[in-house]
């Protein structure tokens, strides 16, 4: 009876905590980084998969890349004030330009980190839809006829925050966040998709899923892709 009991309050304990794993997460690196500063990184990204292939864009920035559909999170002039009164500041390794300009990525003191994602959590000031990239990266360039994806359905998948890591690229201890998000096409959408597999763009692959988790490798052929390695988190 007494092991049924402890059982029986275990079990609530261990739900709670699963639960809020994240906060509680977030609010130890509050403490153990309380002196330092950690650098922070939120995108979404898309999931668009027909006919058993992926989907994947040559990237703006490393051009003999191809990635996801997605970007980095944008914040607004209200986003930026609640982030000023933490104490967050820009994050310098990308230049900024037109199209980093209010970038979700930034440099969080370490002590906010747990406010810093809390504010992030309430979806207030920041950017909170994937369409901006779909447009841009697609329509924009015409890959897609506009004509045929005036508005999109789309899935939320999950989201994936890695663990705090030192990244030797950046020199700072490091937490990337990612939103992963699937494209829902009607049939007319889907012809299109299909059209732009079949005419071999030079800025769009269609891949497998053994693709992307070798980073654009084929057994047994030349490797002509290079995969980015967050590509993974689509699959």
């Amino acid at each position: 009876m007494t092991a049924g009991l402890s059982v029986g309050l275990f079990v609530p304990v261990v739900d709670e905590i699963a639960q809020n794993w994240g906060n509680l997460r977030n609010l130890w690196y509050s403490v153990r980084y309380r002196n330092r500063s950690i650098r922070v990184s939120t995108s979404y990204l898309f999931k668009i998969y027909i006919d058993g292939k992926y989907l994947l864009i040559r990237g703006s920035r490393y051009r003999n890349q191809f990635q996801p559909v997605g970007g980095v999170h944008k914040v607004s002039p209200q986003g930026n004030a609640t982030l000023s009164a933490m104490g967050v500041t820009d994050d310098d390794l990308i230049p900024l330009d037109s199209v980093s300009y209010r970038d979700l990525r930034v440099r969080v003191p370490g002590k906010k980190i747990f406010q810093f994602f809390q504010w992030f959590d309430s979806r207030q000031g920041r950017e909170d839809s994937p369409w901006r990239e779909f447009q841009e990266e697609l329509l924009a360039t015409d890959i897609l006829p506009q004509a045929d994806f005036p508005h999109i359905m789309h899935n939320y998948l999950r989201r994936e925050v890695d663990s705090v890591r030192y990244s030797e690229w950046a020199e700072a201890l490091e937490i990337l966040v990612a939103d992963v998000y699937e494209l829902v096409p009607n049939q007319k959408q889907e012809d299109a998709l299909r059209q732009l597999a079949a005419s071999g763009h030079p800025d769009i692959v269609w891949v497998s899923s053994q693709q992307i988790k070798r980073r654009g490798a084929v057994t047994g052929q030349p490797q002509t892709i290079e995969i980015s390695a967050h590509s993974r988190r689509i699959l």
